[in-house]
């Protein structure tokens, strides 16, 4: 391709380049710190921490808490996720813990047991009126 950049860093789509990938096979015990955006094809067994996107693969499997701007599950987490933006869960994708996220996609045959709240940016949108103001 004409331009094409022969930078060997792993992108999921056009738009989002992945600084942090955890290899399929790979087993990572403890916490993982991310400015940048994670996918991960291995096990973490830790909580993870992501200031951009945080991509779960149908391989990868992460046992701990994650926080961080957006995720995408396609695999197994066991823990808490808590997200300022999107969480998308794929039909392969298996959540064990509770979700506070602003906006939640879930697909049709994907596996969610847990409680789900829906943050500031989906009730944004309603004015308080107990304050006797109108």
């Amino acid at each position: 391709m004409l331009g094409k950049n022969k930078n060997t860093n792993y992108t999921d789509d056009a738009r989002t380049k992945v600084n942090t990938m955890i290899g399929e096979g790979t087993i990572f015990d403890g916490d993982l710190t991310s400015p940048e955006t994670i996918r991960i094809d291995g096990t973490i067994n830790g909580n993870c921490v992501c200031e951009k996107k945080l991509i779960l693969s149908a391989e990868g499997k992460v046992t701990g808490n994650i926080s961080a701007q957006s995720v995408i599950i396609s695999g197994k987490v066991d823990g808490d996720i808590t997200v300022s933006g999107k969480l998308e869960l794929f039909s392969t994708g298996k959540i064990a813990g509770n979700i506070t996220a602003g906006s939640l996609v879930i697909d049709e045959g994907a596996c969610f047991d847990g409680r789900c709240t829906m943050t500031a940016a989906a009730t944004s949108s309603y004015t308080r009126l107990d304050s006797g103001e109108i």
